[in-house]
C-alpha cells in the first residue's frame, strides 16, 4: 500500500484530499463528517482513503477501553458513570485515531457486535459476554466501506445499521444478542466509502437514496490527463518517502480543530445557501448543514475568512448526489455569478448599506404596486374627474387669451398677461394616472 506522501496529486483527485481533510478535522472535533468517493476503477479512490491512516491524529482514551471512551465524556456501560477521580485512577492513554473497514462480505454480527464465543466456551469460567463489532470499536474515528453500492444492494441489514449511525451527529447503535441485555450506545464515527457508479448495481443514489443522502459530501475522482502526472505516478514507488509531509498534514489537522469555532460562515453565505435551497426545491436540509460545516472547517484549515470560493467548492460536493446534473450546473453558475458580481464591487447581501435601504426599498415596492393597481383599474372615477376638470380649465384659459390677442391685433402692449387660472402642481403631488399613460390610452 502506498504511503500518504507517495500519492501524486492532480486535478482529478485533489478535491478528495481536501474533503478528507475536512472530515478528519471534524472527526477530531467530535463532529462526524461522512464522505463518499465515486470514480472509475483505477482512479485511486481506495488508495487515497487508506493512505490517510498515516496522517490521522492521536486521541486520548480511558486506558484499555474497547469503546475508546473520551476521558472527558465517557459513554460506554463500564465507564459512563465514573467520576473524574475514578477515571484518573484507571489512567489515560494515547492511541491512533481508529480506522476500521467494513467489507462487502461483512455480516451484521461483525459490524455491530455479537456474543464472544471464546469466553462462552471457556472451560475455566464460561460466561456470556459481548464481542464488539467494527462500528462501536471505531468510536471517535473512521469506518471505511469499500464498494458501498454492492453492500446497499445485497446487505439491507448493514445499510440499516449505517442509517442509524449516520442519521444524527453523533449517531447511535443498538446491540441485541440472545442471553445479553440490549445495549444502546452513542457512536461518533465518520463513514468513508468508495464506489464505481459504472459497475453493477450502479450509483449509490439510484440504489438506496436514503443512504446516499446521509453522506455529507460526494466527491468525483477522475483519471489524470497530463503526461507528466502519469510519469510521476509510475515512478512514485521508487521515490523516497517524505515523512515530513505526513507529519505536517497531521499538525495542520490538529491546529484546524483547535481554532474551528473562530471561522463561522458569514451571514452573506447563509443567505445565499438559504436562497439556493428554496429556489431549486432541494429535498434534504442536510445539504445546507453539510455546506455550513464544511465551509467552517475548510476555512480553519486554510486559516482564512470563509469566502464565496469555499462556498462554491463545498456546495459542489454537498449537492452532487442530491440534485440532478442540470440543477447542479445551474446552481454552480449562479454561485460563480455572485462571486463575479462581488469582485466587481457590488453590495453584498449582508452589507450595512443594503440593510439601511431595506425599509426604503420595501416602501418603494409598495408604492409601485399601488400605482400599478391604479393604472390597471378602469373604474378610478376620481382620477378621471380630476383630469377632465384640469383640461376644461386650461382650455377655457387658452381660449380667452386667444380672443383678447385677436382683438388687440396681436400688439404686445395691448395684451393683458394673467397668471394661469390654477396654480401649477408639483409632479410628486399628482396622481400617477395624470402623467403616466398605458399603451392603450396613448393609441386612443
Amino acid at each position: 500500500m502506498k504511503k500518504y506522501s507517495q500519492i501524486v496529486r492532480h486535478s482529478g483527485n485533489v478535491p478528495l484530499f481536501d474533503i478528507l481533510d475536512v472530515s478528519v478535522a471534524g472527526t477530531l472535533a467530535g463532529i462526524p463528517i461522512h464522505v463518499h468517493a465515486e470514480g472509475l476503477r483505477g482512479t485511486g479512490k481506495t488508495t487515497i482513503i487508506r493512505a490517510y491512516k498515516e496522517v490521522l491524529p492521536k486521541i486520548n482514551r480511558i486506558k484499555g477501553c474497547l469503546y475508546n471512551c473520551d476521558p472527558e465524556k465517557p459513554h460506554c456501560p463500564e465507564h459512563r458513570h465514573l467520576t473524574q477521580e475514578q477515571i484518573k485512577e484507571l489512567g489515560i492513554e494515547e492511541i491512533d485515531m481508529p480506522f476500521l473497514e467494513i467489507s462487502p462480505s461483512a455480516k451484521k454480527g461483525t459490524v455491530v457486535g455479537s456474543i464472544d464465543l471464546r469466553k462462552l466456551s471457556s472451560k475455566k469460567g464460561p460466561e456470556a459476554s459481548l464481542l464488539l463489532g467494527t462500528i462501536p470499536k471505531a468510536h471517535r474515528g473512521i469506518v471505511f466501506v469499500d464498494e458501498i453500492n454492492r453492500i446497499a444492494d445485497t446487505s439491507p441489514e448493514i445499510v440499516d445499521l449505517l442509517l442509524d449511525v449516520m442519521g444524527t451527529k453523533p449517531g447511535r447503535i443498538q446491540i441485541e444478542e440472545a442471553g445479553l441485555p440490549i445495549l444502546e450506545i452513542p457512536v461518533q464515527v465518520s463513514i468513508w466509502s468508495a464506489s464505481n457508479p459504472d459497475e453493477e448495481p450502479g450509483p449509490l443514489e439510484d440504489i438506496r437514496r436514503q443512504l446516499s443522502d446521509r453522506f455529507d459530501f460526494t466527491v468525483k475522482v477522475e483519471r489524470p490527463t497530463d503526461i507528466w502526472v502519469i510519469k510521476k505516478i509510475i515512478n512514485s514507488d521508487t521515490l523516497p518517502i517524505d515523512t515530513t509531509s505526513a507529519a505536517e498534514k497531521t499538525k495542520q489537522l490538529v491546529e484546524a480543530q483547535s481554532v474551528m469555532e473562530q471561522f463561522e460562515p458569514t451571514e452573506n453565505i447563509k443567505n445565499i445557501l438559504s436562497s439556493v435551497y428554496v429556489d431549486y426545491n432541494i429535498e434534504s436540509i442536510r445539504c445546507i448543514e453539510a455546506c455550513l460545516l464544511g465551509i467552517k472547517i475548510r476555512s480553519a484549515l486554510l486559516k482564512q475568512t470563509p469566502s464565496i470560493d469555499d462556498l462554491i467548492f463545498v456546495s459542489r460536493c454537498a449537492l452532487r448526489h442530491r440534485v440532478g446534473v442540470k440543477e447542479l450546473k445551474d446552481i454552480m453558475r449562479s454561485l460563480e455569478q455572485k462571486k463575479a458580481s462581488k469582485e466587481e464591487g457590488s453590495i453584498a447581501i449582508d452589507s450595512p448599506v443594503k440593510e439601511m435601504n431595506n425599509s426604503y426599498l420595501q416602501s418603494k415596492a409598495t408604492k409601485i404596486q399601488k400605482d400599478k393597481n391604479q393604472r390597471t383599474n378602469p373604474f378610478n372615477f376620481d382620477s378621471v374627474k380630476n383630469i377632465l376638470r384640469r383640461f376644461a380649465e386650461n382650455f377655457k384659459s387658452v381660449k380667452d387669451e386667444k380672443s383678447k390677442m385677436n382683438m388687440s391685433n396681436s400688439n404686445p402692449k395691448n395684451v393683458d398677461l394673467k397668471a394661469p387660472p390654477q396654480t401649477a402642481i408639483p409632479i410628486d403631488k399628482l396622481d400617477i394616472t395624470e402623467y403616466v399613460k398605458t399603451d392603450k390610452e396613448l393609441i386612443r
